[in-house]
């Protein structure tokens, strides 16, 4: 796969990716010539609920684990490829409010990019993880033709991410906030049962795609309004955390309440993608998450369902593609690697 910055003329070098997760760190590395040199999860304990210090500290353990797994020399390391769960700035200073996975009160407006660079000694270019996700999506795909074609992907988590990449660069915005597709407002007519409330958001808004699309968006929206239509389901008696978490397996052996949530977040993801059609009009449309781990009919069914539900016009049609981001486990870090390759390309 040909990636930003393959070269030979100033000697081989490579990037290595990393993806900062609430859990996990997962890292890679990529040389010169767009080869990655791991094709398996590298993680250590991303420590992110112990504060700022330790978790910078398991940054910067992960890339001398990668690089140790590899046999790659650190002088060879040219930059390295940071994403992290939103929000954040497009340089990687963490919302002033905290997030999901930051819940230590020292991550408040902690500029997490620049304190990796200062510990690392060496360029680190950042990008949340939907966007490093998007990215690694969009050169699988096209490899030697990425910068001609553009494309838009939606990672469905906790959250529902997104990425935006025109031309084969992702499309981040003046404060970092491009692409978050999950709170597009979106139609609630033909999406809803008759009767069933207006879904909310945990970023305030209603009627957000997230609210619908993500595992908050079941726990808080639509397991609690189909256990009203299903009462004697066998969810109705566990908490809702971990009903919501197990909704996907009744999903995959056909339970017909499970399948109606889905049914609402595909229909949720085809309407996000009918209005990135409108103002991006890409050539592909990767939907990552969850679901590409799940059962494979219950995957086919779950993406016909969101193409379906993707209005398009006539040629846009015509051209359309609605496919699944590739190797989920990996795509941020590697995208993340892709990103400081690029930064490399363009810096010289």
């Amino acid at each position: 796969m040909a990636v930003p910055g393959e070269t030979t003329a100033q000697g081989e070098w490579v990037t290595v990716g990393i993806d900062n997760g609430g859990t996990s760190n997962n890292g890679t590395v990529l040389d010169s010539h767009g080869n990655f040199l791991v094709d398996t999860l590298v993680e250590l304990p991303s420590l992110v609920r112990e504060g700022p210090e330790k978790a910078i500290a398991a940054l910067v353990d992960t890339v001398e684990k990668v690089l140790v797994l590899t046999g790659v020399r650190r002088e060879a390391v040219r930059a390295v490829g940071l994403d992290t769960p939103g929000p954040a700035s497009a340089v990687g200073v963490l919302a002033s409010t905290g997030a999901t996975n930051f819940g230590h009160p020292a991550w408040g407006g902690f500029d997490i990019r620049g304190a990796f660079e200062e510990q690392l000694g060496i360029p680190v270019i950042y990008n949340n993880d939907a966007n490093a996700a998007a990215l690694y999506a969009h050169y699988v795909r096209y490899g030697d033709a990425a910068a001609s074609h553009s494309s838009v992907s939606a990672i469905v988590g906790t959250g529902l991410g997104g990425g935006v990449v025109v031309q084969g660069q992702v499309v981040s915005g003046a404060a970092g906030m491009a692409g978050e597709l999950g709170h597009f407002p979106i139609r609630m007519d033909g999406l809803l049962e008759e009767g069933q409330p207006v879904p909310s958001c945990n970023c305030g808004l209603s009627g957000d795609a997230e609210s619908l699309a993500s595992l908050t968006g079941i726990r808080r929206n639509l397991l609690p309004y189909w256990l009203t239509r299903f009462p004697s389901h066998e969810l109705a008696s566990l908490p809702i955390d971990a009903a919501a978490k197990a909704v996907r397996g009744y999903a995959e052996k056909g339970d017909e309440m499970a399948l109606e949530i889905f049914r609402q977040q595909a229909m949720a993801i085809g309407r996000v993608f009918s209005i990135a059609a409108k103002f991006t009009d890409p050539d592909v449309y990767f939907v990552g998450g969850g679901v590409i781990e799940a059962a494979p009919h219950f995957r086919d069914w779950f993406l016909a369902t969101v193409r379906e539900h993707t209005s398009l016009m006539i040629e846009q049609a015509a051209l359309e593609e609605v496919t699944l981001v590739p190797d989920l486990d990996m795509a941020g870090a590697r995208g993340s690697a892709i990103a400081a390759a690029a930064w490399i390309a363009r810096e010289g």
